[in-house]
């Protein structure tokens, strides 16, 4: 009788397991990657930041620079839309810009920045040498390129998903819409 109970409970286990759908992302599943594990960076804020200061949270990470003429604004322009379609869920998300300019994004320029897309967005900044191991540590490309008498930046034009436990899981493509960023976020969130 007990030996019966057991195969059933497992039987029963087996189907539940089997009858959940995996989750199937717009952008690229990059769970258990090995990079992109920390940064050691301050913020527009005068606070020092990495990883671990945004435990509990879903992280969603872009490199850029302020003066940028259509990557980045386009980029933190989505952010702003992803939140507002995440509605209750947004408080759950922090979006972070981490300059590759850090010689003329001041503090103080990063947090005007920041303020014209949403006054939740943290701006971070190092000197060059941190600015260089973040982007190696996340595999980011950059890199100045000569512009007339000032210079302007190529670089990677991917954004980056943490889940609330600080573990990267997602690269979302420049080309993703909001709302396909969004369903990528609310089916993390809920998984």
């Amino acid at each position: 009788m007990k030996r019966r109970s057991v195969l059933t409970l497992l039987g029963s286990l087996s189907l539940l397991a089997c009858s959940r759908t995996p989750v199937t992302f717009t952008g690229i599943d990059i769970t258990g990657a090995n990079y992109a594990n920390d940064f050691h960076l301050r913020g527009h804020d005068g606070k020092d930041y990495s990883l671990a200061s945004f435990k509990g949270k879903h992280l969603l990470i872009f490199f850029g620079f302020t003066q940028c003429p259509d990557i980045c604004p386009t980029a933190l322009s989505r952010a702003v839309h992803i939140r507002k379609l995440l509605a209750d869920k947004a408080e759950q998300l922090q979006v972070i810009f981490i300059t590759i300019d850090p010689e003329r994004d001041t503090p103080e320029l990063l947090a005007q920045y920041m303020k014209a897309f949403d006054p939740s967005f943290l701006g971070l900044y190092g000197d060059m040498k941190e600015t260089q191991e973040a982007a190696a540590a996340f595999k980011v490309f950059y890199q100045k390129v000569p512009s007339g008498s000032s210079y302007t930046m190529d670089h990677t034009a991917i954004s980056y998903v943490f889940d609330d436990k600080g573990k990267i899981r997602l690269a979302l493509k420049h080309e993703q819409t909001a709302e396909q960023c969004a369903a990528d976020l609310r089916a993390l969130m809920t998984a």
